[in-house]
């Protein structure tokens, strides 16, 4: 059976500014990132128990969406891939492609009590190839297509030279090694974990430079057939589209957030150039999965607009007789910061979290104007801005990690975490 991917794709590149075709992932290789927690909370829980689902309950909804055929890949770890694309042969007969994560970067090592993720992003790849593409070592070239030939690729840079050339050169060899064995990739940058001289205002330009800088050097044999980024809203969408039009951007969908949050998100990418889309806690943590996918699908083929379709995705949760986890009310909030030419996205910053300079109000429904302090917080009286003696402050918006203890480096790169990653 063809796949809607590569049908896609195939029309993007031979009409890059007038194609309306759209690329939807979803986005179920958490296990690969935060352990245990991965599946999500399990409805079954009851009031003072925190119950995730399981794995098998996983990989369920993964046989459902694939088989609803509104997506256009599923991403899985290599494990997942192994089970369902190798073992079950689930993709077989789908329009549906399947996609493995083929390198797990410590800045996704997003497991309980870990200290990880607050360290500059090291290169590593848990997964192989050849066990992504026919489930052993040493694969004979007939058994290649017996798996997965499509890959997630990350590399984060921080603007930390040593750091940063370990991570390309790393990159370089997967490149080179895909290429031999016939397995195409798309490329994932996730925004600095631990940056070095950016700020939220430069941060957007300096991801922009880092791939075309990088891309230059890749020939067309090796280039990934579309990028993963953090939607840093329009105005750098519309840079990084303007460069190469055959350069096909997609973006990543982050922490789950309200439905408007998801569906806002998407319409507003496709506005300003985005051509695909890859959801990951956003679907997974939604009430309805499959009800969730259909809207974001709706959204993207323009039959309907992101708030009617929070409306809707209500209605019919009613009708199934499942109980939203907000108000319509609340779950038309927008919490996110991205939708405006200034671009700067917004990060959950735990209380107690020393700041650099305080923040303009950010304007949004149901909120009102931050008080004058570090932490930018609705109430000083609820702030900690003032337990600890004051101290000069940094002159850019990045908190102050001098001083932030350990624990709270680590509470600010987990909130961030949990804003990018998809």
């Amino acid at each position: 059976m063809e796949k809607s991917l590569d049908r896609k794709l195939a029309a993007i590149h031979a009409d890059p500014s007038g194609s309306k075709e759209f690329i939807l992932a979803d986005a179920k290789d958490a296990d690969m990132a935060f352990g245990i927690g991965s599946p999500g909370k399990s409805p079954e829980m009851h009031a003072g128990e925190v119950r995730m689902r399981t794995l098998a309950e996983y990989r369920e909804h993964i046989r459902q969406i694939t088989r609803q055929g509104l997506i256009d890949i599923m991403l899985m770890s290599a494990s997942s891939n192994d089970a369902l694309t190798i073992g079950e042969r689930l993709f077989e007969n789908s329009p549906v492609t399947p996609a493995a994560r083929a390198n797990d970067a410590s800045d996704v090592f997003a497991v309980r009590h870990g200290r990880y993720i607050s360290e500059p992003a090291k290169p590593f790849r848990s997964a192989s190839l050849d066990h992504i593409q026919c489930g052993h070592v040493d694969c004979e070239p007939a058994e290649r297509a017996r798996g997965a030939n499509l890959g997630l690729y990350s590399v984060t840079f921080n603007n930390r030279l040593e750091d940063d050339l370990v991570s390309l050169d790393q990159y370089r060899q997967f490149r080179e090694e895909a290429e031999r064995k016939g397995f195409r990739h798309f490329l994932e940058i996730f925004d600095p974990n631990a940056p070095q001289g950016l700020t939220p205002q430069t941060t957007p330009q300096f991801v922009n430079d880092c791939i075309a800088r990088t891309l230059a050097g890749v020939a067309d044999s090796g280039r990934p057939i579309f990028l993963k980024i953090v939607y840093h809203g329009p105005r750098a969408m519309e840079e990084l589209v303007a460069y190469d039009p055959h350069l096909i951007v997609g973006i990543l969908g982050g922490g789950a957030g309200t439905t408007y949050d998801a569906f806002k998100l998407i319409a507003e990418a496709q506005k300003y150039g985005a051509r695909a889309a890859l959801f990951g806690r956003k679907i997974n943590n939604a009430e309805c999965q499959l009800a969730f996918v259909e809207f974001l699908r709706r959204i993207v083929n323009r039959e309907v607009g992101p708030e009617e379709a929070v409306r809707a995705y209500h209605g019919v949760l009613e009708q199934l007789k499942i109980k939203p986890q907000r108000t319509l009310e609340d779950d038309m909030q927008l919490q996110s910061g991205v939708m405006s030419y200034g671009g700067s996205s917004t990060v959950s910053i735990p209380a107690g979290v020393p700041r650099g300079q305080p923040k303009p109000a950010v304007s949004r429904a149901g909120s009102g104007t931050t008080h004058d302090c570090g932490c930018g917080g609705p109430d000083p009286n609820q702030c900690h801005c003032h337990d600890k003696p004051a101290a000069a402050k940094p002159a850019d918006d990045q908190p102050d990690f001098a001083r932030m203890s350990g624990a709270e480096k680590l509470a600010y790169n987990k909130a961030k975490r949990d804003r990018i990653f998809g």
